[in-house]
């Protein structure tokens, strides 16, 4: 028996949506069950309503530009079912998405079509590491993934699992040897091309520096599957969205947020696009998008920059230190990159107290420790409210000596000497009074390295604090620029910019001003 659903009174057996949980029309959706088969399409809110009895059923979905699927699932009366469709733009990320030099990771592809796929090593030049070959399979798309339905931000995609029975879908690739920041290139036959990192790390310590890449604030902001902590925090809403402006709590309630304490969890195991680097950029060009000038492409600039000006240094993903697995006191100097919003209160404490210890920390960053995390496990956590420090009991300026406001965001300019003697000056010939850092290469808030997200002096600032330069953003809103000492020996530096580590491959005072930095630090 076969009946269209279409148009006549029914029951709502569920809603359909995307990746970005934005609902989905003309869906064609056949229904099967004891009954017969019934046909439906997709309503303009993705509701998909058919004259069907509750009970067990196959439904299978399908519509142009996207991959079909079909789902046991069984229709529950005021319980619609979350149906998720993937389009069919071409994705991928690496799983883990760090590991340690020589292991093993595994690579998670979604493509319309066979693909090529080769890993570089982005340091001050992208250097090919290994042609990995062209993947494809017997079976009419078959080089496709699917998601599961509901929620998957908070349980991640599991590609290469879900929907695949064959173990040599799970495809998998050796770490080199040398830790740095890794991307795999995957270009399919119809030419599109798409990019993914994947963070190495050294199997011990090699160098004297220590980076830590922002790996969690690149989730907390990566909202593939319709959720991050910023979009639908504190959980999907019943219905998928129509027009966000209209729907989202973001700005239906604005200037709160939707939860008390914290989020859903969000999981690392989904693609990020936001760190999607163009086949043919290089590290001097301009960085074009919303979250790619701080995420992996924007922390390019600073290890690129390392290698140009001779800074060995070894990488790790910031996970590492939360969970107890980074030996810093194996190093001389740790780097902070670009924009580590969010900290847990182990990664806070265990680099406080390092630097009590006489570690010197470089905060080359902006906006920094500013929000709270928990981890649930290995690759999921737990974002709290921003601004929040309950956990670790204490303000971030304890640490850095700064701290951020929302003055001068999204704004850019170059930094005004305030103290021109100081050995942090040396060699560029800048006095009180002089600019430098007028070159950014943060095309979504130019103007300077002073510039996007914007630290400032605190209270709670070590007393031993030396204010070496401000931003001259408007209204006085400029980032501050500060060091100081323990009496360990310990030191920390802090740029206080988002956009100061996007200045250094094109920026001579501020390349200057932080070679002297880490030349002082490591001595």
């Amino acid at each position: 028996m076969t009946r269209a659903g279409t148009g006549e009174a029914g029951t709502l057996v569920g809603y359909v949506s995307d990746e970005r949980y934005v609902a989905l029309t003309d869906v064609a959706v056949t229904i099967e069950n004891g009954a017969g088969m019934i046909a439906a399409r997709s309503l303009a809110n993705g509701a998909i309503v058919a004259a069907v009895e509750p009970g067990p059923c196959r439904v299978t979905l399908a519509k142009d530009g996207f991959g079909a699927k079909r789902v046991e699932m069984t229709v529950t009366p005021g319980k619609p079912y979350p149906f998720r469709l993937l389009s069919d733009r071409l994705l991928g990320y690496a799983w883990p998405k760090w590991v340690t030099a020589g292991q093993e990771g595994e690579f998670r592809v979604h493509s319309t079509d066979a693909y090529k796929l080769t890993l570089w090593r982005y340091g001050w030049e992208k250097e090919l590491i290994q042609d990995l070959g062209w993947f494809d399979d017997h079976g009419p798309g078959s080089t496709k993934q699917i998601t599961p339905d509901g929620d998957y931000t908070q349980t991640g995609v599991q590609w290469n699992r879900v929907g695949y029975g064959s173990r040599w879908h799970h495809q998998r690739v050796t770490a080199p040897r040398r830790t740095g920041l890794y991307y795999f290139h995957v270009k399919n036959s119809r030419g599109e091309f798409f990019s993914f990192p994947w963070i190495v790390q050294p199997e011990r310590p090699l160098a004297p520096v220590a980076v830590l890449t922002s790996n969690i604030t690149w989730n907390a902001y990566n909202n593939f599957g319709g959720r991050s902590n910023y979009v639908n925090q504190r959980e999907l809403l019943p219905q998928p969205t129509v027009y966000a402006r209209t729907d989202l709590e973001r700005y239906t309630k604005p200037g709160t947020w939707p939860f008390e304490v914290h989020g859903a969890p969000l999981s690392f195991d989904r693609p990020e696009p936001g760190n999607f680097v163009p086949e043919d950029a290089r590290i001097t060009d301009r960085i074009e998008g919303r979250l790619a000038c701080f995420n992996a492409p924007g922390e390019w600039r600073l290890l690129g920059w390392l290698e140009r000006e001779g800074f060995g240094y070894d990488l790790y993903a910031e996970t590492e230190l939360h969970f107890g697995r980074l030996p810093l006191d194996r190093y001389r100097v740790l780097v902070l990159n670009n924009h580590n919003e969010y900290v847990s209160k182990e990664i806070y404490f265990r680099i406080k107290s390092w630097v009590e210890r006489g570690g010197r920390l470089m905060y080359l960053a902006g906006c920094g420790m500013y929000a709270e995390v928990e981890f649930l496990d290995e690759h999921t956590i737990l974002c709290r409210q921003e601004g929040r420090e309950d956990l670790r009991g204490e303000p971030s300026a304890r640490l850095l000596g700064v701290a951020y406001s929302h003055a001068g965001y999204r704004t850019g300019a170059p930094y005004r000497v305030l103290a021109g003697a100081h050995w942090a000056f040396e060699g560029k010939g800048l006095k009180d009074g002089d600019t430098f850092g007028q070159k950014s290469l943060n095309g979504r808030t130019p103007g300077g390295a002073s510039g996007l997200e914007l630290d400032k002096l605190s209270p709670h600032a070590p007393p031993s604090l030396v204010h070496l330069a401000k931003g001259t953003n408007p209204d006085d809103s400029g980032a501050d620029l500060v060091l100081y000492e323990t009496p360990s020996g310990g030191a920390v530096f802090s740029a206080g910019s988002l956009n100061w580590p996007l200045a250094l491959p094109v920026d001579d005072g501020v390349s200057r001003v932080t070679a002297n930095v880490l030349r002082r630090f490591l001595a």
